[in-house]
């Protein structure tokens, strides 16, 4: 399918404050950017870079007074999500080295302290891709999609006690559940074509079959639609914008994604 997307961020800046943004999607296996256009309103002088993760970032520092943030893009998106019921599980020896990185804890997803749980969850189950959508469907039943209930990123621990929790917050604990397992496990930051309330969305991909698939346990069926913008650990390595300083708060958000 054919979506544009939309997303403008609009600040009140006090005194000049670096940012690092991260809002351009990139074309891949999953989606094709025919078309975009970013816009900084004053224009200031920025740069891009590829982080660790390969995402596409850039860097300003944004004046004093009203600033705004606008993006736009035309992209193909797959009509489907890809699924491999029944997906081996990749031994640790035979992972690409690139993936390694996905099977280590990380600040929000304290995998080494779900291993007794994952193991439950996951009982019987076919050690691969039928583990990860046994935790998928565990997510969805038993830890509830409340958006707008948390303004700050929850660990996988604390996503656990509350049971309940914002898409970040599911994505976090099925990422730890499954590199507890030794699957590796990354948050994805993008937008999903349908979803309500519209917003910045995130969910999670594991590495099974000898590549990535989508597992988003907010939604009851998956049917495409997804636009992938970030890849990292977890939210702390896919935040769509970063400022350094005294703290801004975006005074309005904007997202649409619309099918053309």
């Amino acid at each position: 399918m054919w979506l544009q997307t939309r997303c403008e961020l609009k600040f009140i800046i006090d005194v000049p404050t670096p940012f690092v943004l991260m809002l351009r999607p990139r074309s891949g296996a999953q989606q094709w950017v025919a078309n975009e256009e970013y816009l900084l309103n004053p224009t200031v002088p920025a740069y891009e870079f590829t982080d660790d993760f390969g995402n596409l970032c850039q860097r300003l520092v944004a004046p004093v007074g009203h600033f705004s943030v606008n993006t736009s893009a035309r992209i193909k998106a797959s009509d489907t999500v890809d699924q491999r019921p029944g997906g081996e599980f990749i031994e640790i020896q035979n992972l690409p080295d690139d993936v390694f990185k996905y099977l280590l804890p990380s600040r929000y997803c304290e995998s080494d302290r779900f291993g007794d749980m994952a193991t439950e969850i996951t009982y019987g189950q076919w050690p691969g891709y039928d583990q990860v959508a046994m935790i998928e469907r565990w997510l969805h039943d038993n830890v509830p999609f409340q958006p707008g209930t948390s303004t700050v990123p929850l660990s996988a621990i604390e996503v656990n006690l509350q049971q309940s929790g914002v898409c970040r917050d599911l994505a976090h604990l099925g990422i730890a559940l499954c590199r507890s397992l030794s699957i590796p496990a990354r948050m994805v930051v993008g937008y999903l074509y349908g979803l309500q309330p519209m917003e910045m969305h995130a969910w999670f991909e594991a590495y099974v079959a000898g590549r990535w698939y989508t597992f988003d346990a907010t939604q009851i069926r998956k049917n495409g639609g997804y636009v992938s913008i970030g890849y990292g650990r977890d939210a702390a390595d896919v935040a769509v914008y970063n400022q350094f300083g005294p703290a801004v708060f975006p005074i309005e958000q904007y997202v649409s994604v619309d099918r053309v």
